[in-house]
Formats: C-alpha cells, sequence, structure tokens
C-alpha cells in the first residue's frame, strides 16, 4: 500500500463507523461460552465426579485425550463445513451441537444407573444412590467413562466449529493488519471462560450438584444463538456498517490486486489436496502441533496438579486460578504488538507477527523453573503458568491470523480446521501422556531431577511445554521465510 492509499484508509477509518467491532464482542462471548463449556469437567472432576464414579488419574486422561482427538478430526470438517454452509449458518450448527453436547454430562449419572440396574426412572439424587450400592466398582468405571466420552464427542463435534467460523467472520470484518489484534481480543474469551470458571463452577457444584454446573453452564450458547441471529451478516450486506467502513475493511482488496502475479479470488471450493500443496499449510499446522497442546494441558490439568502437589480442593484453588487467568488477559498485548511493528516499523503483516511470535515464544521457558520454585509458595507456579498462559494466546492470536495473511477468505476455515487437527494430535499426545506418567509416578514413588512421585510427573510436562515454542516458530520460519501470499488457489 502507497503512503497516498495509508493516508485515505486512515481518514476513511475515522469517519467510519465501528460495528465491526460489535461482531468481535459476539465472537468473544461465543469463545468465552467455548471454554467455560470445556473447563466444567475439569473443575468436577476431582471433588465431585471421581469419587462417585471411581475414576483414577487415567481414566481423567483417557476421557480428555479422546475429546482432543475427537476436537482435533471435528475440526478438520468443521472448517469445511464452515466455508460449505458459510458463517452465519455454520456458526449456528456449532455452538448448536455444542451446547447440546454441554448439557449431556449432566445425565451421565442417571444413564450409568439405568444401563447397569436398568432402572432409568430416578433423578440425579437417585442415580448417586444407586451407583454408591453397585459392589462392581470396574462396572461403574467403565459405562460411566463411556457415556462421559460420549458427551464429549458431541462437545468437541460442535466447538470444533468455533475457530474456524471466528478466524473467517474476522477475516471478513477486518483488514490484515488489525486481525492479530481483533484475534486476540475474541481469544482472550478463551482466558475470560477459563477465568470465570473456577470462580462459578465448582460454587455451582458444590451448592446445586454437579449436574447443574453442566446445566446452567451449557444453556449459555443457546442465548447466544439469538444474538449472532440478529446482529450477523456480511459487511457489504449489513445495514450497520457504512460505506467508509466498509471501504476500511476492505482495503487489501486494493493493495493485494497491485502484488504481481495477482488474481482475483473466486468461489469455487478449494479441496484438501490443493491445501496440502502449499508450505503455509504445513507451518501453520506444525505451529499448532506444537504448542495448542500446552494450553490444553495448563487448562485441563492446572486444577489437578493444585490438588495434587499442594492439596488444595476445587474451591480453595478458585482463588489461585483466578490470578492465574487474569495474568493470561495480558495476551491482549499480543495482538496489539504486530500493529506496532507493521505501522511503526513498516513491516508487512506477516514480517510483524513473526517477529511478534519468536518474543512471546521466550516466556514459556519459565516454566522450567515453575516446579523447582514451587517450595517457595505455590504462588510461583501460578504465576508462571499465568505468563506462559498469555504467551500462548498472543501467539494463538497471530498464528491463526498467519492464515488470513496467506490465503484467501473462501480457504481460511478449511485451512484453520487443518491446523486445528494438528494442533489436536498434539493435544491428545500431551494429553495421555500425562494422565499414564502422572500415575506411574505417583504409584513407583519415581525419582527425576531431585523431584518425587507425582511432581517429578509434573516437572517432565513443564519442561516439555517450555521448550515447543521456540520449536514451533523456528520450523515456521523455515518453511515460511517471508510474506508469500497464495492467490491462485
Amino acid at each position: 500500500m502507497s503512503q497516498t492509499d495509508a493516508v485515505t484508509v486512515n481518514q476513511t477509518v475515522k469517519s467510519a463507523g465501528r460495528y465491526r467491532w460489535s461482531i468481535c464482542a459476539l465472537l468473544f462471548f461465543a469463545t468465552t461460552i467455548n471454554y467455560l463449556d470445556r473447563q466444567v469437567l475439569s473443575l468436577t472432576w476431582s471433588d465431585f465426579i471421581a469419587p462417585e464414579f471411581h475414576w483414577t488419574n487415567n481414566d481423567y486422561g483417557n476421557i480428555t485425550a479422546l475429546f482432543s482427538i475427537f476436537y482435533a478430526v471435528s475440526l478438520l470438517f468443521a472448517g469445511r463445513f464452515i466455508d460449505w454452509m458459510d458463517t452465519k449458518k455454520g456458526f449456528l450448527w456449532a455452538i448448536g451441537i455444542w451446547s447440546i453436547g454441554a448439557c449431556l454430562h449432566a445425565f451421565c449419572g442417571i444413564a450409568t444407573s439405568g444401563i447397569i440396574t436398568g432402572n432409568w426412572l430416578v433423578g440425579f439424587h437417585g442415580s448417586k444412590e444407586i451407583i454408591s450400592t453397585i459392589n462392581d466398582t470396574g462396572l461403574v468405571i467403565n459405562v460411566s467413562v463411556a457415556l462421559f466420552i460420549f458427551a464429549r464427542f458431541v462437545l468437541a463435534v460442535g466447538e470444533a466449529g468455533n475457530f474456524p467460523a471466528a478466524i473467517k467472520t474476522t477475516a471478513e470484518y477486518f483488514p490484515k493488519k488489525d486481525r492479530a489484534f481483533s484475534t486476540s481480543i475474541f481469544n482472550a474469551g478463551a482466558t475470560v471462560g477459563a477465568l470465570a470458571a473456577p470462580i462459578t463452577i465448582p460454587f455451582i457444584a458444590k451448592s446445586f450438584g454437579w449436574e447443574m454446573s453442566f446445566i446452567i453452564i451449557g444453556a449459555l450458547g443457546f442465548i447466544w444463538m439469538g444474538f449472532w441471529v440478529f446482529m450477523y451478516d456480511k459487511p457489504e450486506r449489513h445495514p450497520r456498517v457504512s460505506p467508509e467502513e466498509l471501504a476500511y475493511i476492505q482495503q487489501d482488496d486494493i493493495a493485494d490486486s497491485k502484488l504481481e502475479g495477482y488474481v482475483p479470488e473466486t468461489t469455487s471450493k478449494v479441496s484438501f489436496v490443493d491445501c496440502f500443496k502449499y508450505k503455509q499449510t504445513w507451518a501453520f499446522a506444525f505451529g499448532k502441533f506444537m504448542t495448542d497442546g500446552v494450553w490444553w494441558f495448563f487448562l485441563f490439568w492446572t486444577p489437578a496438579y493444585l490438588s495434587s502437589v499442594y492439596g488444595m480442593d476445587s474451591t480453595e484453588a478458585a482463588l489461585p486460578l483466578f490470578v492465574l487467568y487474569m495474568i493470561t488477559l495480558l495476551s491482549i498485548i499480543g495482538g496489539w504488538l504486530p500493529t506496532y511493528f507493521v505501522e511503526k516499523k513498516g513491516m508487512n503483516p506477516y514480517e510483524g507477527r513473526m517477529r511478534a511470535m519468536l518474543i512471546f515464544a521466550f516466556f514459556p521457558l519459565l516454566a522450567l523453573i515453575a516446579q523447582p520454585l514451587g517450595y517457595i509458595s505455590y504462588w510461583v507456579p501460578v504465576i508462571i503458568i499465568g505468563i506462559a498462559g498469555a504467551a500462548h494466546q498472543s501467539w494463538s492470536a497471530n498464528i491463526f491470523t498467519t492464515v488470513g495473511d496467506m490465503f484467501p477468505k473462501k480457504a481460511i476455515a478449511t485451512i484453520t480446521g487443518i491446523g486445528g487437527l494438528a494442533g489436536g494430535v498434539g493435544s491428545t499426545l500431551i494429553n495421555k501422556g500425562s494422565g499414564v506418567l502422572f500415575d506411574y509416578a505417583k504409584e513407583t514413588e519415581m525419582v527425576f531431577m531431585g523431584f518425587k512421585g507425582i511432581e517429578a510427573g509434573y516437572f517432565i510436562i513443564f519442561s516439555i511445554c517450555a521448550v515447543c515454542y521456540l520449536t514451533g516458530w523456528i520450523v515456521m520460519k523455515s518453511l515460511v521465510p517471508r510474506y508469500s501470499p497464495i492467490t491462485n488457489l
């Protein structure tokens, strides 16, 4: 974009409306609900569900690992589904399905007692009494785990649509230079969801039963659907988007049309095979594979970490978890930093994003000292995990927007889904591996680097998480060393 074009755009945005930020707010709340729904199990299983169904760490690890697999595979198809259905209908289907899946968890106790005893006409309290009288604990474990896996499957299928739809919406409503910032804002919903979860879910479970925590949180998605129906439409058709705002949103079309070899975007469908022909796809997928599992480990296992190492129950852990995710909100800065590099340093969007991602990749290295310094106070690992979480969310906002930098809008959800599959595979490996390692370390009193038992297990996983981002960045930069948008897909 020339200097004259830039001045024109700046003048345009000053007179334009800001309806695009209302759409960003909707994406923020959808992501908040998304993470609230997936957090309910992690905050209720240790204190409420495991005693009722006799689960071990490995049982929980199996459920979280399978959720990761379901989510990963669903992401591959969710991206295609969103591109096929388009944003409005696709998002409605996604959040509708995951809200149903979230509520299904509440009925796993009734279904467990019904399958084992044949007595289905009981309420939540009645099912607890029946299960407590069953002597075959192995049968209770197997049936309950299978039912929770099914509920997690439905949840995963729906939740897989959130990020492909949100990234596609962001590409529709924001120019490239603003996408990392807008993505960091809606992606902060993941942090807010994780932040709200420990100060609400355990108390709902304690007051009304763990079943109601799934139902109450799951119902939020149905409320969001009503707002989406009335507030969203394509910016070029939306009556609330002024001509000046539309010109600002579409400024990249002018800039890209001046690139050598530019081919105007068509509406033809994109095949999976075509997507895998490009190094840009592999770079994005590898970056997600290396780093998504770190966030999911912190999300699923931090409550268990505070319980296993520091003896906290879910209500005692509420304040540390609240502080942890408050720190993670610093990730919004991660969306602003590439904009600074673009506007103040003259970098193109991809260069600015990669520079920012390199900076964020160094912060997770602090996880190497989380366990060694944990003897001082549990606040040390809590703060370090919070900083690592903020770095991840900053990284995540930027790696998502590299898709919009490189690919045409018609392929964004599909490429996002491919990367999501890779990230889900990485998440599956770390969640399943963590469950097995923690049980092994606890049972054998394993010693590693001066740590014993389950603390040794957590030190190993923390160390793996610490180096994932630098590894991911190096490979991504090697595959795509410079800005190279795809215009012929």
